[in-house]
């Protein structure tokens, strides 16, 4: 697979610089709670992809206040984007450092695509910033096919607990403040960086690796309840999928209702409407859960292809449902099937558009899609080809012509025409023959 084959995002217009990649994010940063102010200054190491006298960052709403590296000669921002003009150009390959220092309000990012980013709670921070939120808190190179690993300091209120990606290295009182660090050492899209704020508590979870909940105090017993499942889905996803592909897992219950859960890389966070035993809920949980292998670890180039993280995501969801005694995998298909057969027939799978991209039917037939795979391939080929994907492009980008031409590689057989019917064509093809 050849690298930044599609880098900019044509469902996101106005993000993105295809002509260099950021190799690391350290952001240091302190937020005010009373006043909803941000204080920033990132340090970006980039590695040009061309010979470059400029470099654009994508940064919203926020005030830059200095910019400097060892080759800057003057920077201009408008319009939510920072063009940086160097004083000598860099060649191909070359690297250099950048630091931005910013403050202001953080507001969502508005794109045709949907609002996103960082936004106040009655009580504290949510970031979820899937689509386009990331440059609404920090300066970025904007797309998804630029993946970089991060580093994390953030100061705030000492009441309040900071969940970020990755590790957590350490914390420390500072004038008043509690600063914490985070390391996320495995490379990550931009929309997948987050910070969670809020008066939580931490609860450890039984798990092989490092895994907890951040919950408020008062949620206690409906969490323990909801989530009584979260060890054994991740010991089944492990086992299905391979490996777990990052160094923790955290799940974060903000102290209100949610429209949809959110995931980013190596946590989850759900509302308080999400803490129930009712079906709904939990394959949410194991939507989210499921999104670290396919999304977070392995991530599509461009938001076309959003099928390979919504589809496998919601067949884990039915492969969950088969392993907690509930309908099979089969019988969830067949369901859906039924009633995506009583939608409108209007959808390419893989290519929704942009009104569509995030549409209930890229999710259903998603998984019918990868019901069909594992119907054509059988059960041994198809969970072998599931964890061969992951671990041959953990970190990277992928589109769906990669995965026709990985499983063809991996298995023998073809699937061209079966992936033709269902992702690109907008009739639903029949019902895939039962694989168990």
């Amino acid at each position: 697979m050849s690298p930044h084959r599609t880098p900019v995002d044509p469902y996101l217009p106005g993000h993105g610089d295809a002509s260099y990649e950021v190799q690391h994010y350290d952001l240091d940063l302190d937020y005010a709670l009373e006043n909803n102010i941000l204080s920033g200054r990132a340090t970006l190491q980039i590695r040009a992809l061309k010979r470059l006298s400029e470099v654009t960052l994508d940064l919203h709403h926020l005030k830059v206040v200095k910019v400097t590296g060892p080759k800057i000669s003057k920077y201009e921002h408008r319009n939510g984007r920072l063009r940086i003009k160097l004083a000598k150009e860099l060649d191909e390959g070359d690297r250099a450092s950048l630091t931005v220092t910013y403050r202001g309000v953080p507001k969502p990012v508005r794109d045709e695509v949907g609002d996103a980013g960082w936004e106040e709670l009655t009580d504290g921070v949510i970031v979820a910033a899937q689509p386009g939120g990331a440059p609404s808190w920090f300066p970025c190179n904007d797309r998804t096919s630029d993946k970089a690993t991060y580093s994390f300091k953030i100061a705030t209120n000492p009441d309040y607990l900071v969940v970020c990606n990755g590790i957590r290295t350490g914390t420390r009182r500072r004038a008043g403040r509690v600063e914490w660090t985070y390391e996320q050492r495995q490379p990550m899209a931009t929309y997948l960086a987050t910070v969670q704020i809020g008066r939580y508590v931490e609860i450890p979870i039984a798990a092989d690796i490092p895994m907890s909940a951040a919950i408020p105090p008062s949620r206690r017993r409906s969490y323990d309840n909801a989530f009584a499942d979260q060890g054994a889905m991740f010991e089944f996803f492990t086992r299905t999928f391979g490996p777990y592909p990052f160094d923790v897992y955290r799940v974060v219950i903000t102290d209100e209702a949610l429209e949809i859960p959110l995931e980013a890389q190596s946590l989850s966070i759900f509302g308080t409407n999400f803490l129930n035993r009712q079906w709904d809920s939990q394959r949410l949980i194991a939507h989210e859960l499921s999104h670290q292998w396919f999304g977070n670890a392995v991530t599509m180039e461009t938001l076309q292809d959003i099928w390979l993280h919504e589809g496998f995501a919601c067949y884990s969801e039915w492969l969950w449902s088969q392993e907690s005694g509930g309908p099979s995998t089969a019988e969830k298909a067949a369901h859906h099937h039924a009633a995506l057969l009583r939608k409108p027939q209007n959808l390419v799978l893989g290519s929704p558009g942009i009104a569509e991209v995030f549409d209930d039917r890229v999710y259903k037939r998603g998984a019918l899609t990868v019901h069909a795979v594992r119907c054509r391939l059988g059960d041994e080929a198809f969970f072998d080809l599931l964890r061969a994907w992951i671990a041959e492009h953990n970190g990277e980008n992928v589109t769906t012509a990669d995965f026709v031409a990985f499983t063809q590689a991996h298995t023998g057989v073809a699937i061209d025409d079966l992936i033709d019917a269902w992702v690109y064509r907008t009739e639903l093809p029949e019902l895939p023959v039962t694989a168990a």
